[in-house]
């Protein structure tokens, strides 16, 4: 998908020089050949590997009109978390049957909208949200089906900002049985909610399997004492996502099958044991389809030598495009992508020793840091840069600060690009204001 010829990084087949002549820069560049291949991976290692599986796609790692097209292209269905997500999804046309709406605190508005398109999971995540549920059921006497979301409390081995699964968390029911019971027997006893089972979600960008194994554990021994206590057959799971991608050498990405094999067999020997079918099994893989799907091109402005400390090389974009080295303290990889001297290629070797420098956006913060202590070949003002594995978490949490515009995006494949989001103009930037 990315490589090099003359020196020139290329996407899909397309010259990152060309399409910033063409785009401009800043400007995110998105792989459909990357994102066809991860979907085509979890055809063959989930869905066409076992009966009753379904994928549905995080949205909030990147969601666009095109990306709903390609989405539903490829059999997958879409997990949404907000108004303004289903929005998209609707005006995509993508069918209200194959969407899950998630999320901790779902607004009234957010819900009818929800139900009026006929999403095909609610995923209730407290008292309070069913209450809204049942208000907007018998008004369009209508019955939906739910999953309810569990907090398994298992610790997950990744940044503190992106665990979702212990026991502190804003997401899911406790398995404290005080609190369990009394949301379960609601919902149970609802007459506008059709409880199909159970959702989780441990956390993001993990490496290991480990709590994934231990939060199937915890949730099958509870659906051992459902059926026993309220002779409740739970008929669907989700298991979330967080499947871990390469940002630098350090990440040790897994493929889904290491995910997903011990998780399926433990689900098939624990519904076994208790008599009940192998219920329907959910995924809700994310950034694992687009992480590394994208490129963010920049051009190089100021170069600054601080002797002795740093060298800062600025360039036109920043944490307003990627807010997470600032958010997590995130890691990338990039390279001069006009002159590609280091970067595996086809052509000539490196023609110029690298230097240590810091790439820093151009917000006025100190901490607008894109990347720390990178090795890169003196970087000049004109240069461009490229910085991989952006394609999840970046455009979709982008914003307007300093007033900087939002960034154009191309999705590129087999030698042709294609403008799926338009660069925002000064007139729209404040188009709202009064």
């Amino acid at each position: 998908m990315i490589n090099t010829k003359n020196g020139i990084l290329h996407v899909d087949g397309c010259s990152t020089v060309s399409l910033a002549q063409e785009y401009g820069t800043p400007l995110f560049i998105m792989s459909e050949d990357h994102i066809a291949s991860k979907c085509k991976e979890i055809r063959e290692d989930f869905l066409n590997k076992y009966k009753n599986t379904r994928a549905a796609y995080a949205g909030k790692a990147f969601l666009t009109l095109e990306m709903c097209r390609i989405i539903e292209r490829e059999g997958l269905c879409l997990d949404v978390v907000s108004g303004g997500e289903l929005y998209t999804a609707i005006k995509a046309n993508f069918p209200g049957g194959r969407i899950e709406f998630n999320g901790n605190n779902k607004s009234i508005e957010e819900i009818e909208m929800a139900i009026d398109y006929g999403v095909g999971r609610i995923i209730i995540d407290g008292t309070d949200e069913l209450l809204l549920i049942e208000s907007v059921c018998r008004k369009r006497v209508k019955k939906v089906n739910a999953l309810l979301r569990i907090s398994p409390g298992v610790d997950s081995h990744t940044h503190e900002f992106i665990t979702t699964g212990n026991k502190d968390s804003k997401f899911g029911i406790p398995l404290d049985p005080n609190i369990f019971s009394s949301v379960f027997r609601s919902v149970l006893s609802s007459q506008y909610v059709n409880l199909l089972g159970f959702h989780f979600h441990v956390g993001s960008q993990l490496h290991d399997n480990e709590s994934h194994l231990k939060a199937t554990s915890m949730l099958l021994d509870l659906i051992h004492d459902l059926k026993m206590t309220y002779g409740f057959n739970t008929a669907e799971l989700n298991i979330g996502g967080g499947f871990g991608i390469r940002y630098t050498e350090e990440d040790d990405e897994q493929s889904y099958s290491y995910f997903l094999d011990p998780i399926m067999e433990m689900i098939s020997d624990g519904f076994s044991s208790i008599g009940l079918p192998c219920p329907a099994v959910v995924i809700e893989p994310g950034r694992s389809i687009v992480g590394n799907a994208g490129v963010t091109l920049y051009s190089v402005g100021t170069v600054k030598n601080i002797l002795g400390v740093h060298k800062y090389v600025s360039v036109d974009g920043g944490m307003t495009d990627n807010i997470r080295p600032a958010l997590y303290e995130a890691n990338y990889e990039c390279v001069i992508a006009n002159r590609t001297d280091g970067f595996p290629a086809d052509d000539d070797e490196a023609e110029s020793e690298p230097e240590l420098v810091t790439i820093s956006g151009k917000c006025c913060e100190s901490g607008d840091i894109l990347i720390k202590n990178v090795l890169l070949p003196a970087p000049e003002r004109g240069d461009l840069l490229a910085i991989f594995s952006t394609g999840a978490y970046c455009y979709s949490m982008s914003s307007n600060y300093n007033k900087i515009l939002f960034l154009p995006v191309v999705m590129t494949s087999s030698g042709q690009a294609r403008l799926i989001v338009k660069r925002q103009s000064y007139d729209e930037l404040i188009s709202r204001e009064i």
